[in-house]
């Protein structure tokens, strides 16, 4: 996926722990095995080119597709499965696995699960009694320093993701015109249970620009939001103060 994945678990026996974590990489591996635009033979490219139908794909692909058609819907179309008149589920698709892998290491009797793909990180457990899982929030203005620090303390799922330039430039396309995302915003990053949908929100968020973002974010459930502007403007959702510590 063209991204870097740590892992850390927590508690468990470790055998059992150790099995699964082995299950959690061979997993994010075939995800990118399926998914990957940037292979000619994965199952993704195939699709597009009508190589294949969705029924002659692994069961995880009609999965992330109906994932996506929800998103779809719910973000009014800002967020979408088209990259330039291609058919291209990457932008939820390493939520999605990055959540999928914490959730099989979870179930296999850890205690504490923190996965973060490429910056985009799900929370599960604690690290410790009486301890939380805690996020930075990079600064894409002062870069080494941080914009926010989100905790879990409260929380038995907990999803951080963020969207922006920051790191990657003008990735993020306006489904409307197809062309880079013309926004007053550098980065959004989402607070919600499940990174699934924080990912996706965040990627629409920016697409709309702060206004129209602000006032869609807040309208979602469990779901809270940190955006900054180019000209280093800081706007929350009204209850993200309740993760911040």
């Amino acid at each position: 996926m063209g991204t870097v994945f740590s892992l850390d678990v927590r508690g468990g026996e470790p055998g059992a722990v150790r099995a699964a974590l082995e299950e959690a990489v061979a997993g994010l591996r075939r995800v990118d095995e399926v998914f990957s635009t940037y292979r000619e033979d994965s199952q993704i490219s195939r699709l597009a080119r009508g190589e294949l139908d969705v029924g002659a794909c692994d069961r995880e692909v009609a999965e992330v597709l109906e994932l996506a058609a929800e998103a779809e819907r719910v973000s009014e179309g800002w967020f979408s499965t088209r990259y330039r008149g291609e058919l291209d589920p990457t932008g939820i698709v390493k939520g999605w696995a990055t959540e999928r892998a914490a959730r099989r290491l979870l179930a296999a009797g850890a205690s504490g699960v923190s996965v973060n793909g490429g910056g985009d990180v799900q929370l599960l457990g604690s690290p410790g009694t009486g301890r939380p899982w805690r996020v930075g929030v990079s600064d894409p203005l002062r870069p080494g320093g941080l914009a926010a620090v989100v905790s879990a303390a409260g929380a038995r799922d907990l999803a951080v993701a963020t969207s922006g330039t920051a790191e990657r430039g003008d990735h993020i396309v306006d489904p409307r015109t197809g062309l880079s995302a013309v926004t007053d915003l550098v980065a959004v990053t989402v607070v919600a249970p499940r990174l699934t949908w924080a990912d996706c929100w965040a990627t629409a968020a920016f697409a709309m620009g702060s206004r129209e973002a602000l006032r869609w974010l807040e309208s979602l459930p469990d779901t809270e939001a940190l955006l900054i502007t180019a000209g280093d403007e800081v706007r929350c959702t009204g209850n993200l103060a309740a993760w911040l510590g």
